[in-house]
């Protein structure tokens, strides 16, 4: 006889009709895919009650503040695949009786449906969830760890399930009607013997590459802030706008943008990474020289950043090898003789930008906020290049390591998918 504890109490929409088919172990309707050997695919409402959330008014601060805790999307983004034991935000038993949240009891199974799909924890106590989750109480038959990890492989795969102009959105409707491959309940805990073995392996592992990413990121910070902030003998102490000429990039009619040309004209987009980050090489639209006869070229050496929109956000900064023209969202700092261009854009790597925007919805940098930037330097040109050097090649070191670090987390990322598809799969 079947656990009677699978009724569904989110109430509206009955089930979707409809058929999505699977790709790994979640479809929307019925699937025709034959499962594995010794598996079998099953209504998931059939194997787990389902839960919605809600939350409680904000406009009544007393339903906030009290003992029990109450999730949102930060906090499963902060604990994705994880047992959740508290949350940033709590209410309390006035909330839940004047709203249509539920506490739900431990072990259930949370996944984010909306704004961003695909986040899933498990409670590690008896919480409540806002209307962003569609949550499973297991039975008997389901273990919870299991179908934690079986959404958990589904990954972007989810989305299929998702509608929405908007924002994209896993109806109530598809799922009612998911429909998972699973084998019998003792396999499930095998493979989640498995899956937690391995995967804490994998959390070391990734844990190690990350420290060591970081560690690296922040030796060479910590050693361009030591070489900007000293007062060694012999150095001088002025502003950027005393010893650079600051200049923003100029309008071009889409008309005059060339495939090949004299000049490259540079726009934001253009100021990816590539072979040797801190230098622009390439652009993927030019000018000729006659189109852009009386306007303004930045020479080579300058240093050039975003100076409006979200790119402030991302620090980019580039030192020119060629001269180029660049649209009005770029900022060139060009050094004035007594300055080393090298030594210069090592200045600016010691600078967030971030800092210096104004504009709350779209910030923006103006020649008046990087002009009186102090800025302290050797007077000696020939101990501006030994500097701009020496961070050239630590410059060089530490983007060989992140590289390495970076290969180690995409590897490790890539197996642990892998290993999740097996399981799903039936090969685990």
């Amino acid at each position: 006889m079947r656990n009677s504890v699978r009724t569904t109490e989110t109430g509206g929409r009955a089930a979707t009709a409809r058929h999505i088919p699977p790709k790994l172990a979640i479809a929307v309707g019925m699937p025709s895919t034959p499962p594995p050997e010794g598996w079998r695919w099953s209504l998931l409402t059939n194997l787990a009650r389902l839960e919605s959330g809600h939350t409680p008014s904000r406009q009544h601060p007393e339903y906030w503040g009290g003992d029990i805790p109450w999730i949102g999307i930060a906090d499963a983004r902060a604990h994705h695949g994880l047992r959740i034991e508290d949350t940033e935000q709590r209410t309390n038993d006035l909330g839940i009786a004047n709203s249509s949240a539920r506490i739900l009891p431990e072990n259930t199974v949370c996944l984010s449906r909306t704004a961003s799909v695909g986040y899933v924890v498990v409670l590690g106590r008896p919480m409540a969830t806002s209307q962003d989750f569609v949550n499973w109480v297991c039975t008997k038959e389901l273990d919870h760890n299991f179908l934690k990890y079986l959404l958990i492989a589904e990954d972007e795969d989810l989305l299929r399930f998702a509608s929405g102009s908007v924002h994209q959105t896993i109806y109530f409707p598809e799922a009612k009607a998911f429909h998972i491959c699973h084998p019998p309940l003792p396999e499930q805990q095998r493979i989640v013997g498995l899956l937690d073995e391995a995967f804490g392996g994998l959390a070391t592992a990734q844990a190690h590459a990350a420290q060591n990413l970081q560690n690296a990121r922040d030796l060479f910070e910590s050693h361009l802030n030591a070489v900007f902030t000293q007062r060694g003998e012999g150095w001088v102490e002025t502003t950027i706008g005393e010893v650079c000429t600051l200049r923003s990039g100029t309008t071009v009619s889409p008309q005059l943008e060339r495939e090949v040309g004299d000049i490259p004209y540079l726009k934001v987009a253009d100021m990816t990474f590539d072979g040797n980050e801190d230098r622009i090489t390439t652009s993927s639209r030019f000018l000729s020289h006659a189109d852009i006869k009386g306007r303004s070229i930045i020479p080579t050496g300058a240093t050039i950043f975003p100076k409006r929109g979200g790119a402030i956000l991302t620090n980019k900064k580039r030192i020119t090898s060629l001269p180029i023209c660049a649209d009005l969202n770029i900022m060139a700092v060009i050094p004035l003789p007594q300055v080393d261009s090298g030594m210069l854009f090592f200045y600016f790597q010691n600078v967030d930008m971030r800092k210096l925007g104004t504009g709350t919805s779209i910030p923006q940098i103006n020649n008046y906020d990087v002009g009186p930037l102090a800025i302290s330097f050797p007077k000696s040109i020939r101990e501006q290049k030994r500097i701009a050097t020496q961070l050239d090649a630590l410059s060089a070191e530490t983007l060989r390591l992140t590289r390495i670090y970076e290969q180690k987390l995409a590897a490790l990322a890539a197996l642990k998918k892998s290993l999740l598809h097996q399981a799903f799969s039936g090969e685990l």
